[in-house]
């Protein structure tokens, strides 16, 4: 397991680093042209991909600080960095997209002059970069499953709209003069971002909050363990992500009284093998006896009270 995990982190890390290069150099050439021809589609794709390379950056980052090794005080390692770095990415897209909605507005109402030549060829330009990254990333890097990616990813992917709404705003207003389809094609672009921004966001929180991972079935846990030969119940249940494709679970479970440790190792080997088939793979599982003072509740009913209350006889 360990080993397939490093393997997708390289080849995510080779991918972002190209990526990275690719998109920063050209997002460069695209502002400089918003400037000189005048262009919010083509600004407001620029700085689409501003947040696009600042994304890839701060992901390349995070895959970096992951490896670092856990220690005394952080016992997980950097494994979240990358989650924090996905919200921060998502909350700079929701920004990004607020700002070009407040450009257009005034350029609704009065439309300013654009160099349409320039405006076509850069943007035509641009979709063909974001088309290029966009195969590198799918086919070299874990688009699907790390959330880091797939944010970087969707950044990817809106931005090739980006450009074509670019390319189609630049046509319209060669052919039929409508001025109104630079600022049109802006808000487009801005609604794709703020769209991908909330979702990375969405996605990111979620695993802050210790949220369960979307792809786990809470009750289909509970009965692959309580299933279990030798496991009466369980309770004080948590499933949580470290990071995008490390979940983890804890949990009490009840067994026998009279059941060896050696036993108790058997049964504790088969629910781990059975859980890392359902995509959990860091399991610490507490055994007691029915003696053992608990809630019949699944889910942890922990209060938080001053600890100087619990007396241990």
């Amino acid at each position: 397991m360990g080993h397939d995990h490093n393997h997708t982190h390289s080849a995510n890390k080779k991918v972002l680093l190209i990526s990275f290069i690719i998109i920063t150099g050209y997002m460069i050439i695209e502002a400089m042209g918003g400037f000189i021809t005048n262009s919010l589609a083509l600004l407001s794709d620029a700085g689409h991909m501003l947040s696009d390379s600042i994304s890839l950056m701060i992901a390349l980052i995070a895959f970096k600080l992951a490896e670092k090794s856990a220690n005394h005080s952080k016992t997980f390692g950097y494994k979240r960095f990358e989650i924090l770095a996905a919200v921060l990415n998502g909350v700079t897209l929701i920004l990004i997209a607020l700002y070009i909605f407040y450009e257009s507005i005034e350029r609704f109402a009065n439309p300013p002059e654009v160099a349409t030549n320039g405006m076509l060829i850069i943007s035509f330009i641009g979709l063909m970069v974001n088309i290029l990254v966009a195969w590198i990333m799918m086919r070299g890097g874990d688009t699907k499953e790390n959330l880091n990616m797939h944010g970087a990813f969707l950044h990817v992917l809106s931005d090739m709209l980006g450009s074509v709404g670019a390319i189609v705003a630049a046509l319209l207003i060669m052919f039929f003069d409508w001025g109104w389809a630079d600022p049109l094609a802006s808000v487009i672009v801005a609604i794709l971002v703020l769209r991908s921004g909330y979702f990375v966001t969405k996605a990111s929180i979620h695993v802050l909050m210790e949220g369960t991972p979307q792809n786990v079935d809470v009750d289909d846990v509970v009965q692959t363990i309580e299933r279990t030969q030798g496991i009466q119940s369980i309770h004080d249940l948590h499933i949580w992500s470290i990071t995008s494709g490390l979940n983890a679970l804890s949990c009490h479970a009840v067994v026998n009284n009279h059941l060896t440790i050696k036993e108790s190792e058997r049964i504790l080997r088969k629910i781990e093998h059975n859980l890392e088939h359902k995509g959990i793979t860091h399991v610490t599982i507490q055994m007691e006896t029915t003696v053992h003072k608990h809630d019949d509740s699944i889910f942890c009913q922990a209060k938080n009270e001053p600890v100087h209350d619990h007396h241990h006889h």
